[in-house]
């Protein structure tokens, strides 16, 4: 199995998801299935089908997440320079609208494009990768093609 990369942040945040799930939702969880039991009749019962439904939900979650945590390779983007990699904070600018946007590049896992989070694999970052400060790159997207020029590049 391939290494799942992600920085100290994106692990700790899944790790901590994790523990919630099993210490707090899933005793929750069997509360209700165990309260829904006792009204009687499952098969019309609403509140036990619900419960089961969100149990399943759960139990999925935490099998994807202890998947995810035990292939994880947490990596520092601090002790990273140069070029751009996984973990970079990259500052672009639009070079048809002089906009400028910064994001940094994550693993899908911790990806979140409304927090300046970009997937490694989506098509910004792939043009981003191995480029250097000032470099121009085209990224082909569904609304066509976009130029960005790299203005920065971070590792924090």
């Amino acid at each position: 199995m391939d290494k799942i990369p992600l920085t100290r942040a994106g692990f700790d945040k899944l790790d901590a998801e994790l523990k919630h799930l099993k210490t707090v939702e899933r005793p929750a969880i069997i509360r209700a299935i165990s309260e829904a039991r006792e009204h009687g009749d499952l098969s019309e019962n609403a509140e036990y089908h619900s419960a089961k439904e969100k149990q399943s939900f759960i139990e999925g979650r935490v099998k994807e997440l202890e998947g995810v945590i035990s292939l994880a390779e947490v990596i520092d983007p601090a002790k990273l320079s140069g070029p751009v990699k996984f973990g970079a904070t990259v500052t672009l600018i639009d070079e048809d609208t002089e906009e400028e946007k910064t994001y940094q590049i994550v693993g899908e896992y911790e990806a979140d494009i409304e927090a300046g989070k970009l997937n490694l694999k989506s098509p910004i970052a792939r043009a981003l990768i191995g480029k250097e400060d000032g470099d121009s790159v085209e990224v082909r997207t569904p609304g066509g093609v976009k130029s960005y020029e790299i203005a920065d590049i971070v590792y924090k």
